[in-house]
């Protein structure tokens, strides 16, 4: 007998290897859904977020429409929504993929057990990642806290499952009269900002879409990943995949990017040593990690997985932050990276990094207020990976950065951006000095300063802190927990 189905798309926007939708498609007519959530308790998304997934949205449409489907948007609560349009769609298979943030598991508990309970079969998956949060444990059952046993166990588990093609056909399950009032346009959704349009750096960056990241996945594979294990950290080269955006909002699936590689590298298709393919997996073992300490820890992002730092010593600035936010921190490798993320809402992994390190330690700024600046910055702000990441850099998070690692940005740009390439693209006024003095204007000569036409001040601002002080004033306050 044929279903009618009922798809809910939410951190899955792609058509191959979705498991729910191929349910879906499979069983009957599926109406395909994406709702704006906008009252379960969730963390509104970013700006830049918002963008990404405007072009998102719009490219799974087509995507559908030329499988003979539709796309069918709302706005509102999904826990008041999505029972009334099963019911009047008379709804009898509801299929989503899992998702593992605290406030989402709660409300897809809920709806499954009242849909459930009205006579709806309600079918869910994992598309997000390699494995579920729960299925890599110790060996006492228990979470992992450390990263590298946790690749380890995982890997132990062999390679992932293969993902599946998109569906031949998906054909539209007719929405009823009585539901047209709920839906809305994409434009009607105002995901994109209008007055001012600050997103032109954006869309001259991204391809959002299943077709854009699967060309950048093909792209990587056959040219990037030569050389990715030292190279990922130059930010003066384009040495990294630049998936995380699309694995973000999952328009591409880890067990693609994991079977697309092995494939090409079986084939000889792709480029790159076993050391480079295997640097790149661990990668995306980080992204499976933050997502197990997320489930674990559902308060990541606002509270200390390490207790003791709940007693540390911070020194709220908002005129540093900022100056930190804005690139005009006065350190060229900071800023640059700063500016990097607000023109194309991304930035460079070693430079997040560093950029996190310098508002944590050099300024003593609360990680949580660079995690939302992130938040509301980057195209890939995920829930897990950002939070993961800031309280790794602070110290507070598991298998954290020890508390005294603190990065120096003069000697991170000396070594990893070594001709000055990065800073000159993003912070042009610095361009004319030497590669000697680009990581540090500050104690250039004047004459290199006047040939340069940079006036330390005016031109381009003084640093915001000594460095050394900086340094010795973050391992004075860390000594203060670290004994406490």
């Amino acid at each position: 007998m044929t279903e009618r189905a009922l798809h809910w798309f939410r951190n899955d926007l792609r058509l191959a290897d979705n498991p729910a939708l191929a349910a879906a498609a499979e069983a009957g007519p599926t109406l395909c859904l994406y709702i704006l959530d906008r009252g379960s308790g969730r963390r509104p998304i970013g700006g830049a977020s918002r963008w990404w997934l405007s072009r998102s949205l719009d490219a799974l449409g087509e995507a559908l429409a030329a499988k003979g489907g539709q796309l069918v948007l709302m706005e509102g609560d999904p826990g008041a929504l999505l029972p009334r349009v099963a019911a009047a769609a008379g709804i009898t298979l509801l299929t989503w993929n899992r998702r593992y943030g605290a406030a989402e598991i709660a409300l897809d508990r809920k709806l499954k057990e009242e849909l459930t309970g009205g006579g709806t079969d309600v079918r869910t998956f994992n598309s997000h990642l390699l494995n579920e949060p729960w299925q890599v444990t110790t060996t006492t059952g228990q979470p992992m806290k450390v990263f590298t046993p946790y690749w380890r166990a995982a890997r132990l588990k062999g390679d992932p499952a293969s993902p599946i093609p998109a569906p031949e056909r998906i054909p539209a399950l007719p929405l009823p009269a009585s539901l047209t009032s709920f839906t809305v346009s994409l434009g009607e959704l105002g995901l994109e900002p209008t007055k001012p349009d600050w997103a032109g750096g954006l869309r001259a960056a991204w391809m959002p879409g299943e077709a854009g990241a699967a060309e950048r996945l093909y792209n990587f594979i056959g040219s990037g990943l030569a050389g990715y294990a030292e190279a990922r950290d130059r930010p003066d080269r384009a040495a990294t995949s630049r998936l995380s955006p699309h694995l973000h909002f999952g328009e591409i699936g880890p067990r693609q990017v994991w079977h697309g590689l092995q494939h090409a590298r079986a084939t000889g298709e792709a480029a790159g040593s076993e050391r480079d393919a295997e640097k790149f997996l661990s990668e995306i073992g980080w992204r499976e990690f933050s997502h197990h300490l997320l489930f674990h820890n559902a308060a990541l992002a606002t509270r200390n997985y390490d207790s003791r730092f709940d007693a540390f010593p911070w020194r709220p600035d908002d005129k540093a932050l900022r100056r930190w936010q804005r690139g005009q921190a006065g350190i060229p490798l900071v800023d640059a990276g700063m500016r990097e993320l607000w023109t194309t809402g991304w930035m460079h992994n070693r430079v997040r990094m560093v950029v996190a390190s310098f508002l944590i330690k050099h300024l003593l700024q609360d990680w949580r207020a660079g995690e939302a600046w992130f938040w509301d910055t980057l195209v890939d702000a995920d829930a897990a990976n950002n939070a993961a990441s800031w309280q790794w850099v602070a110290g507070s998070g598991a298998d954290a950065s020890p508390y005294f690692r603190i990065f120096n940005p003069v000697t991170q740009g000396e070594t990893h951006d070594p001709g000055g390439a990065y800073v000159r693209q993003w912070v042009p006024e610095l361009a004319g000095l030497s590669d000697k003095d680009i990581h540090q204007p500050w104690k250039a000569s004047e004459n290199a300063l006047g040939a340069a036409g940079v006036r330390i001040g005016e031109t381009y601002p003084a640093p915001l802190i000594d460095l050394a002080f900086g340094r010795q004033r973050a391992l004075d306050a860390f000594a203060t927990i670290r004994s406490g």
